[in-house]
């Protein structure tokens, strides 16, 4: 989906959350720790790049995501899906998600969610997390969703029935 005057109220927000295989200072993950900076200055300077997640140290390495100490999480927001998949599928990015099964354990739960939010909001950690839970559970829907079956942006949200209701 490209920007127009009708997506421009929305931008897409992006979470990837990963499962070390490592501890992040150790010789294993080298490589993938000395790529941060560089892959993160690429995707800053990339067309329909907004916002990404980042603490003090300017990565999102040490922000805690479900309590766990051995996931890292990626979030940020763009344009739309054709500015992200830009991005993801060149150049060094591309190259890290070649060696990635190096680095991270391979899981069965979904672990990269979509969702449009509108534009100039910045996504917390916590909706993160209910975004891709809320995946985990009922699949692709325009609340949560991914690049495989994505949403365009406006696409009506049913609300979320809370847990005790069900």
């Amino acid at each position: 989906m490209t920007a127009t005057r009708e997506t421009a109220a929305y931008e897409l927000a992006q979470v990837n959350i990963a499962r070390l295989k490592f501890p992040l200072d150790s010789p294993e993950l080298k490589d993938f720790v000395d790529a941060l900076d560089p892959v993160n200055a690429v995707a800053d300077a990339a067309d329909g790049f907004v916002w990404r997640l980042q603490s003090d140290s300017g990565d999102a390495t040490d922000i805690a995501v479900f309590d766990d100490a051995w996931l890292i999480i990626n979030m940020s927001t763009w344009r739309d899906t054709n500015a992200l998949t830009d991005f993801m599928y060149q150049g060094q990015h591309r190259e890290l998600l070649a060696r990635r099964r190096e680095w991270f354990e391979r899981v069965e739960e979904a672990m990269v969610v979509l969702w449009w939010v509108p534009a100039g909001h910045r996504p917390t950690v916590a909706e993160a997390e209910e975004r891709l839970l809320h995946l985990r559970e009922h699949g692709a829907t325009p609340y949560a969703f991914t690049l495989r079956t994505s949403y365009p942006a406006g696409a009506p949200v049913r609300p979320r029935v809370p847990v005790a209701d069900r």
